[in-house]
C-alpha cells in the first residue's frame, strides 16, 4: 500500500514531527556493495531535503545492482511507513525487503531469511510516494534491515533518500522501567482501615 502526497503534508502526520530521521544513529547506519564507503549516511536527512544531492548519494558497485541498509536507532521506535528516492534511467530499486532487530544480517542471510514484509518498489524520483508498513509488526524497532535485491534494468543501484515514518518511545527501556519503579504507589502514602469502628479514613 502506497502513499502518494497529493495533500497539504502539515495536515496529514507528513510533517517532521512524524520523521524518525532525527532518531537514527547515523554514525552507525552502514550498507553492504556501496560503491563508495559511507555514502549510505548521506541519504537520510530530513523529509524538506529529500532532493538535495549536494551531500551525496548510495550507489552500489557497477554491474551488481543489490544493497543491503543496517539502520539503527537511538531508542525504539514504531515505523509506520518508508519512501524510498532512487536513480533514474533505470537505477531505482524495484523491491524492498524488511528485517527488524537482526544484526549482521549479509546477502546470503536476507536472500534466505523471510522479510518481515517486503514491497514492489514505483521508480519515486520527487520522493512523493511512500509505502505503508504492517504496522502491528513494526513496533519496538531496535534497527531496521532494509535489503534492496534488484532495480529496473541499470547497470546500478542509486538510492538518494530513504524516509522513515512513525513514532519514538523517546526514552530507552532501562530509563521506562525506573520511572514506572518511582510511581508505584507507596503502602505508607495510604491510610488504611482504622481499627476503631473498620472504616476507610480519607485519602
Amino acid at each position: 500500500m502506497a502513499c502518494l502526497h497529493d495533500h497539504s503534508c502539515e495536515d496529514h502526520d507528513c510533517g517532521s514531527q512524524w520523521s524518525l530521521y532525527k532518531h537514527i544513529d547515523i554514525p552507525k547506519v552502514s550498507a553492504l556493495n556501496e560503491a563508495t564507503a559511507g555514502s549510505v549516511k548521506s541519504i537520510f536527512k530530513a523529509w524538506e531535503l529529500r532532493l538535495d544531492t549536494s551531500k551525496g548519494f548510495l550507489e552500489s558497485n557497477e554491474g551488481d545492482p543489490e544493497l543491503l541498509i543496517f539502520i539503527p536507532f537511538t531508542c525504539d521506535v514504531k515505523i509506520k511507513s518508508i519512501s524510498v528516492v532512487g536513480g533514474a534511467d533505470g537505477k531505482s530499486p524495484s523491491k524492498m525487503r524488511a528485517f527488524i532487530n537482526r544484526d549482521n544480517i549479509d546477502f546470503s542471510d536476507a536472500q534466505d531469511m523471510t522479510p518481515l514484509q517486503e514491497w514492489e518498489l514505483a521508480e519515486n524520483l520527487q520522493g512523493m510516494l511512500e509505502y505503508q508498513t504492517r504496522y502491528s509488526r513494526f513496533q519496538s524497532v531496535g534497527s531496521l534491515t532494509l535489503h534492496f535485491p534488484d532495480n529496473f534494468g541499470g547497470d546500478s543501484t542509486q538510492i538518494y533518500y530513504i524516509g522513515l515514518r512513525g513514532e519514538a518511545t523517546q526514552l530507552k527501556r532501562d530509563v521506562v522501567a525506573t520511572i514506572v519503579y518511582e510511581v508505584m504507589p507507596n503502602p505508607s502514602d495510604h491510610k488504611t482501615p482504622t481499627d476503631h469502628g473498620g472504616g476507610m479514613s480519607e485519602v
